[in-house]
């Protein structure tokens, strides 16, 4: 029989709460998972699916309530949109675990069998990380996403969200143990720190014995406080600072139509762009007729003064500027003489993120794919697709721009890692060596 779904607190609740009590639990429920087959696995998530759609009145509610709140903390508008909850939104999050479920199942898979001269047959197998534990803020969708992709994997997850997200949370996790609790799996599997108190995210953060890796999803604040003070390895990205390089061969329509998406449709996420570089040979016409576009959108622009002396009425942008996530409305825009000079601006300012270039030359869009160091880069497609959704890996748990563990867009495979299996008939050491 599975094990009672882990207690939950009010916001304001003065109990302490022992969060190395609830790692040690999450740390037994991910021994149980590592053996699941995918069929329970994948049964499990269409649970929690239909569980999310089920309990849509008391999560929205609960949102609300997180809603009133950020308005009365005055949250920016990029905050309050990520906390937003919607039946869209609520939709969304169930169906990326049903995809989730159609997904093949990394653990278990063999792969690189070879036979060496000792006559020792040499495998890898996928296995589970373990427990990975999450830290984020404002975004309640990542307490379901980040549960199906792990439960998936077979690892256990510990959350810890934002204050500003808690009754979200906490709705959204109490339809997550019902699931697990429907289909006797362990709660514990997915478990929600119950508590705003900061010092929780002190104690998860050395707790190395339990938790096998840390992934913050929030503000740079955060995640650099995470990464400079985990006794645990951490995934991370520290902002989202996406360029588009419009060639000077590019279809400007196309170049607009990615412009766009790639600034208006959501500007308050990591995968919006913030600045566009323009070859000079294509600036002249590009740069008036997008000018245009962009103050209907509501953009402002700011440019460098190859920008400032083709467009009116434009503010200088500053070194600060080109540094800048602005996660809003705003972007910053240089005339560049070359696709190296493009590259280097890139090199200075970049994120290692996500990189775009248009461009109708195929050499010159190959060496940008090959250049230019960001854990994805498009050529001719919007920056927007910079979603582990998009790109085929259903739900992401995060975006990685460090280079160990994974890069990019993180699904399914990136919360596996990978043993040797070796099969003999017999043979020794000894042997081999005499």
């Amino acid at each position: 029989m599975s094990s009672p779904a882990p207690q939950t607190l009010p916001a304001d609740s003065s109990e302490s709460v022992s969060v190395e009590a609830l790692a040690a639990d999450c740390k037994e429920a991910a021994r149980e998972l590592s053996t699941l087959s995918t069929d329970t696995k994948n049964r499990v998530l269409h649970r929690m699916a239909d569980e999310l759609e089920a309990s849509e009145d008391g999560i929205l509610a609960a949102n609300e309530t997180d809603m009133e709140g950020g308005r009365e903390d005055n949250l920016s508008d990029a905050l309050l949109d990520r906390l937003l909850l919607t039946p869209e939104r609520i939709e969304k999050m169930a169906d990326a675990l049903r995809d989730v479920a159609s997904f093949s199942d990394p653990v278990g898979e063999m792969r690189g069998t070879r036979k060496r001269p000792s006559g020792i047959e040499v495998a890898k197998m996928r296995i589970p990380l373990g427990v990975i534990g999450m830290i984020y803020e404002a975004r309640p969708n990542v307490t379901a996403d980040a549960a199906g992709l792990c439960f998936k994997a077979g690892n256990a997850i510990l959350l810890r969200g934002g204050s500003n997200a808690f009754h979200s949370n906490q709705a959204i996790a109490a339809a997550l143990h019902r699931a697990l609790d429907d289909e006797g799996v362990n709660p514990a599997a997915v478990t929600l720190i119950p508590t705003t108190d900061r010092d929780a995210v002190q104690e998860m953060l050395t707790l190395n014995d339990h938790i096998d890796l840390i992934i913050p999803r929030g503000g740079e604040g955060l995640i650099r406080f995470v990464d400079e003070t985990s006794r645990i390895p951490v995934i991370k990205h520290y902002k989202g600072v996406c360029h588009l390089y419009v060639d000077r061969a590019a279809d400007l329509e196309i170049a607009e139509d990615l412009l766009l998406d790639g600034k208006v449709s959501r500007p308050s996420v990591c995968n919006a762009l913030e600045t566009l570089l323009v070859h000079e040979d294509a600036a002249e016409d590009f740069l008036p007729r997008v000018k245009e576009l962009l103050d209907d959108a509501g953009v402002e622009l700011r440019g460098d003064a190859q920008t400032r002396a083709i467009l009116d009425d434009v503010g200088e942008a500053t070194e600060d500027d080109y540094a800048a996530e602005y996660l809003g409305l705003t972007l910053a825009a240089r005339v560049v003489g070359s696709d190296d000079a493009a590259m280097a601006h890139i090199t200075e300012y970049g994120s290692n993120h996500t990189e775009v270039i248009v461009s109708d030359r195929l050499p010159a869009a190959r060496r940008f794919v090959r250049s230019v160091d960001a854990s994805v880069v498009l050529v001719n497609a919007s920056s927007r697709f910079s979603d582990g959704g998009e790109l085929g890996l259903g739900a992401e748990i995060g975006i990685s721009t460090t280079k160990l563990q994974a890069y990019g867009p993180m699904g399914l495979e990136a919360l596996t890692t990978e043993k040797f299996v070796v099969y003999g008939e017999g043979e020794t050491r000894h042997e081999v060596e005499k």
